[in-house]
């Protein structure tokens, strides 16, 4: 497995794809490396047995330095040992879990289906006691943060926030470093930077424009800023954990050096500022402690974030760190494909000039309607077509035409019923599905509609004034199929028509 510096091991590009290791051992488990430590072992070994009798028969005190450096180094070699199998631990089980998110991620295709994906593999291969996933809906109102926590009865709770916290930051909230321009004549050449202005002996002749330049660092003992306690803490926390990196226990005689910050952000620049607003919002809501939080980034920005949280104070793992960001990325493109399949989707069932759906959307739901109807369900049609449009077209032109198409296709909307189904099926023809409907509702609702279309304003187009005729039909049983319906609300409409237009007639 390929190093990844100082943090661990990297992973492949496509884990999924790559065999999975053996369950852990104790030790590491290439066979090179433990012919290496049984090498090195048996030179320890020599080695004991070599003092040991020098300090049997000679008693020299070079031999008591010599049995001192051999323990110092074995103990280094035990934990060097331990060291290589952790390392090689966790790095199984980072591939095993990062494998296991791509899988769920694999198979999910809504975001819903995303959500539950990666939030329980999660939270068990960082080890934290809660994980968030914040991510903006797909239509776009608002921010849905969905919770799960480790503890056993706590369900998974979701949450709305506002979508404003995925703003860009304001020019208060991030301050890039500036560089400060000094004129060359402001400090003198000998002059002490650090003592008390005085007024120049003489006017300094001019020069150049000011330029940024940098100050000079002030250099100090590192005694006059606890330097050397530093370094004595540092020895110290090093030799600790070097103990227990040989296995041995070790009390926590420094405490704040294994603690994490407040809150923790993986990220840099606008996307930090981002990512902090959505960790204190969560950790309001919530209540969390002592968050990790990454931001899910893609094409369109920032779409959510993932807040890890957990009560203890210890540092979170560069493990949990690198799984986060990979979770953090592969959850985003899961989400950006997902919405964008649905913009696809909705972009096929919507008519692009007047945002209503369009016939083959009308025709899909009547479709699923007519499969789901019960004894007693009622239903009603409108079948509705702009008078002499065709005229208002040659008239005052396509671009004037399409504008009326979608003032009136807002007036429709605006008289129809929330559960009423409008939708737009033709060049100047609209349809409107009426779900349970009373006696009398279908005229009503056609009536509205054309006294709607009636009160448009379009003098801003030059156009006076748009009429439609409005064909009903309501249907006789619950059986009735939804084509026969429209049939009858099709020659209604055509009745309004030879009628004189604008008017409602029912079939």
């Amino acid at each position: 497995m390929d190093a990844d510096g100082p943090d661990g091991p990297s992973f492949p590009a496509n884990v999924s794809n790559v065999p999975q290791p053996p369950p852990s051992r104790q030790g590491p488990g290439d066979p090179s490396i433990r012919r290496t430590w049984w090498l090195l072992a048996g030179a320890f070994l020599a080695l004991a047995v070599v003092n040991g009798f020098r300090l049997a028969t000679e008693r020299q005190p070079v031999d008591w330095l010599t049995v001192g450096l051999v323990i110092v180094a074995a103990v280094a070699a035990i934990a060097h040992r331990n060291a290589v199998a952790g390392l090689e631990s966790r790095g199984r089980g980072e591939a095993e879990s990062f494998a296991r998110i791509l899988r769920g991620l694999s198979h999910s295709v809504s975001a819903d289906a995303i959500v539950s994906a990666i939030l329980d593999d999660l939270i068990a291969a960082t080890a934290a006691d809660h994980v968030v996933l914040v991510r903006r809906r797909s239509d776009g109102v608002a921010l849905d943060a969905t919770l799960v926590s480790r503890r056993a009865g706590v369900p998974t709770t979701t949450t709305v926030l506002p979508l404003a916290v995925l703003d860009a930051p304001s020019d208060g909230e991030e301050r890039a470093p500036v560089a400060v321009p000094i004129a060359h004549d402001a400090i003198a050449p000998d002059a002490d930077p650090l003592a008390p202005e005085s007024e120049p002996a003489s006017p300094a002749p001019p020069r150049p424009a000011a330029t940024p330049v940098v100050l000079p660092r002030v250099a100090r003992r590192a005694s006059d800023v606890g330097g050397g306690r530093m370094l004595i803490r540092r020895i110290a926390a090093e030799t600790l954990a070097l103990l227990k990196d040989v296995g041995l226990p070790t009390p926590d005689l420094l405490g704040a050096r294994g603690t994490s910050k407040p809150s923790e952000v993986l990220a840099r620049g606008p996307e930090a500022v981002i990512s902090e607003r959505v960790a204190d919002r969560v950790r309001s809501v919530f209540g969390l402690s002592h968050p990790l939080t990454v931001p899910l980034r893609a094409e369109r920005g920032v779409i959510g974030a993932i807040v890890l949280s957990r009560r203890d104070r210890d540092a979170w793992s560069q493990s949990a760190r690198r799984l986060v960001r990979v979770a953090a990325t592969e959850t985003a493109a899961a989400l950006d494909r997902a919405m964008s399949q649905r913009e696809v989707a909705a972009s096929a069932s919507t008519d692009p000039l007047t945002g209503l759906p369009n016939r083959r959307y009308f025709e899909e739901f009547s479709s699923l309607l007519t499969g789901r109807r019960r004894a007693g369900d009622a239903l009603a049609v409108l079948m509705i077509d702009i008078d002499k449009f065709k005229g208002l077209n040659d008239t005052y032109g396509h671009p004037v035409g399409d504008e009326v198409l979608r003032s009136v296709a807002g007036a429709i909307t605006a008289a129809v019923r929330d559960q009423d189904v409008p939708a737009r099926i033709g060049g100047e023809e609209f349809a409107v599905l009426l779900r349970n409907p009373g006696p009398t509702v279908a005229l009503e609702v056609g009536e509205r509609v054309r006294q709607a279309v009636r009160d448009l304003d379009l003098r801003s187009l030059g156009v006076p004034t748009v009429s439609v005729s409005v064909g009903v039909a309501n249907a006789n049983t619950a059986e009735e199929p939804i084509d026969s319906l429209i049939d009858r609300a099709d020659r209604a409409l055509l009745r309004a028509k030879r009628a004189g237009r604008d008017r409602v007639i029912a079939g």
